[in-house]
């Protein structure tokens, strides 16, 4: 059986600030329906909740280099529905509030990676594949061949390094280089982890890792180019022979209106029911009950999502006969204009800045129309999730959105959502507009993007299967790509 250790920084339900938690727990299950021995580690948060500790199994404790120190190690085991998950504890660098942003975070994640191979002797199986996420894993790769390749126990693991967001890097002071990585001079310079002067760890996965994946096609061509690349575009450029972009997808089982705990009233394919759904909410969150379309947003509220082509919009948009509901944590200036918003519309507009997983199921089922106007997107969940509950996106054209979502053709009658190119506010009205023309106007074109957006299948089936030929290639010691010729990438055979 093909065994894979999946490595990150945060996994639901332990630990999650985003889409990569989401990841990390569900592509594991899709794996392990397929035959796969997936796993996961963490870091043993003080934030995981107290009904998982009480059942971690204390399974070992060693020491950790970070350069010239040795840390203390603890190897904590923990089954959950049918997953086998690991926690790295070390309360000096993980008993903290929260996951990141710490003045120490170079020296919590190198202790990590560290960690990470370090304890694999102790786990009770030998990965494969160590499949790593983001940039607080890309060290993995490296010092998997600094320090460990020579060890028989270590030999013939490969590695995979998957961006889910090139945006943060984990670029740190060049000093860590001896001081806290325990590498010498050798791994400076373009060839290595050296970034404009300093280390990037980010570029560190890219760099050493046997394949490089990111988390749609699109974005894995957008990445190469000067826009998208955040100054990593020609090292992605120079690497693209081992660079595959495989969308992600999301647990069907978990975000299901047939089977949904937290929504109001559960449905499939009655637009009647989900209708119900949202007169709950209307009720719940204090907006007039009448049949208007309800616009939503589930969001981190950042400039990546679209926050500014919203704020630019918004006093035009609340002129028209909608209601807009936002939930999501972020920056604090949007944060702020979307509060005096919400007050100066009380009876149209709704804010809430928190995390509320239920609250975030009843609104996807409880609205029409789900606002995505991001400036870039490597993949995207909340597009999928939408779909899942009838809620149409309206998203523009950049990374997993365009992969996603095919905007409405009335001549073909082909289409799940709408989507405009140019970033840019008018064009992000105008779309919003023709949405609201089906849903007033054309209530049978309604209904038929209704069950459009139901008939989207965005489970793991497709990917679990891209990923298993991934790992197998690697292991055969065979290239692929699962490229076609108009996406610009190299096309490898089997050979």
């Amino acid at each position: 059986m093909l065994k894979v250790l999946f490595i990150a920084s945060e996994c639901t339900p332990f630990a999650k600030t985003g889409g990569l938690g989401d990841v990390v727990e569900s592509l594991p299950i899709a794996l392990r329906e397929r035959k796969i021995d997936a796993r996961v580690i963490i870091p043993k948060y003080n934030n995981i909740p107290a009904e998982y500790k009480k059942e971690m199994i204390h399974k070992r404790t060693f020491t950790v280099p970070v350069a010239w120190r040795q840390e203390y190690g603890g190897l904590e085991v923990l089954k959950h529905e049918g997953i086998t998950y690991y926690f790295l504890d070390n309360e000096k660098y993980f008993k903290r509030d929260g996951l990141y942003g710490y003045f120490d975070e170079a020296e919590r994640f190198a202790y990590f990676c560290r960690g990470v191979l370090e304890c694999l002797p102790y786990l009770d199986f030998k990965p494969d594949i160590l499949h790593c996420h983001d940039w607080h894993t890309g060290l993995i790769p490296l010092f998997l061949k600094a320090f460990y390749q020579e060890q028989p126990f270590y030999q013939n693991i490969k590695t995979v390094f998957t961006i889910h967001n090139l945006k943060y890097q984990g670029v740190f002071p060049m000093e860590i280089l001896g001081d806290l990585l325990g590498l010498d001079d050798s791994y400076r310079g373009d060839e290595g982890i050296e970034f404009y002067g300093k280390v990037n760890c980010m570029k560190a996965g890219i760099v050493y890792a046997d394949k490089v994946t990111t988390v749609s096609e699109t974005y894995a061509e957008e990445i190469k180019t000067v826009y998208f690349g955040e100054n990593l575009d020609g090292i992605l450029r120079k690497q693209e022979g081992k660079l595959q972009g495989i969308l992600n997808g999301i647990d069907c089982q978990k975000y299901n209106p047939e089977t949904d705990p937290h929504i109001y009233v559960k449905y499939r394919h009655s637009l009647v029911k989900k209708d119900e759904n949202k007169v709950k909410l209307q009720e719940d969150l204090h907006l007039p009950v009448k049949d208007v379309p309800v616009l939503a947003m589930v969001s981190r509220l950042t400039r990546q999502k679209g926050l500014d082509l919203l704020l630019h919009i918004l006093e035009e948009l609340l002129t028209l006969d909608v209601q807009l509901v936002v939930l999501g944590t972020g920056e604090h200036n949007y944060e702020q204009a979307l509060r005096e918003a919400a007050e100066r519309h009380p009876q149209k507009m709704k804010a809430y800045f928190m995390f509320n997983e239920a609250l975030a199921h009843k609104i996807y089922a409880g609205s029409d129309l789900y606002l995505m106007p991001s400036l870039f997107e490597p993949c995207g969940l909340s597009q999928l999730i939408a779909l899942r509950y009838g809620a149409l996106p309206i998203v523009r054209e950049t990374g997993g959105l365009k992969d996603t979502i095919i905007s409405y053709n009335e001549q073909t009658g082909v289409g799940n959502g709408f989507s405009f190119t140019n970033f840019n506010a008018h064009d992000f009205l105008h779309t919003i507009k023709r949405a609201l023309d089906f849903y007033h106007n054309r209530k049978p074109l309604w209904n038929k993007l209704f069950k459009n957006a139901l008939k989207a299948n965005f489970s793991w089936t497709s990917s679990a299967q891209k990923y298993i030929k991934l790992y197998e290639d690697l292991l055969t010691g065979q290239k692929e790509g699962n490229i076609s010729t108009n996406t610009g990438f190299r096309l490898f055979k089997k050979g």
